[in-house]
């Protein structure tokens, strides 16, 4: 019997307003500093988005906490960056991921952003990470995961899909997702756990 997987409600469209300058972006930012919503930014374009709800944080935190026990078991001298707000006036980006990770001590910028997506539409993310300069960015979108790692140098940077992490060496991304997609989140773990210390 496989397990059974988490549901997905309909996806919701976030607001979008163009033609802003990163001045304007950053004055109605002050403005819009309210509970229950986040703001993007990308090439005068502000997104806005009412924050996720129960389906969206409980694939987040599972991702999360499956990732940290890999991590940990795996000696990796991490840290959780969380949902921490990345921006670059001179990139004209603001975008705060999910889930962020610094994979090792003394880095300025977080080398894995995660993103769970419940919603469609909305700013290029890929293009907002790649500005940000983060070196991996996985996407969980009905039940699937799409990992991307940052090639080349200066104006050539771009994303490559990839079928394994260059940032999370030796993770199974097959387990991880079947774990992720499991609907009780202690078993996951312990599926999880299991499979590593076999």
């Amino acid at each position: 019997m496989t397990p059974a997987t988490i549901a997905t409600p309909k996806k919701e469209s976030p607001l979008l307003f163009e033609g802003l300058t990163w001045r304007e972006f950053k004055a109605v930012e002050q403005l819009l500093d309210r509970p229950g919503y986040r703001l993007s930014f990308l090439d005068g374009v502000l997104e806005i988005r009412r924050m996720p709800g129960e389906p969206h944080e409980t694939v987040k935190e599972r991702i999360g906490a499956l990732l940290e026990l890999y991590l940990l078991m795996a000696g990796f001298d991490f840290t959780p960056t969380g949902s921490m707000t990345l921006e670059s006036e001179s990139g004209a980006v603001k975008r705060e991921a999910d889930k962020s990770y610094k994979l090792a001590p003394g880095r300025v910028r977080p080398d894995l952003a995660i993103e769970v997506v419940f919603t469609s539409g909305g700013i290029d993310k890929l293009d907002a990470y790649k500005r940000l300069k983060i070196k991996e960015v996985w996407f969980w979108e009905d039940g699937v995961l799409e990992v991307y790692h940052l090639q080349g140098e200066g104006n050539a940077l771009h994303y490559e899909k990839i079928s394994s992490s260059e940032e999370v060496k030796g993770i199974d991304l097959d387990l991880l997702l079947r774990c992720i997609n499991m609907v009780n989140h202690v078993d996951a773990i312990k599926t999880f756990q299991q499979a590593l210390v076999k």
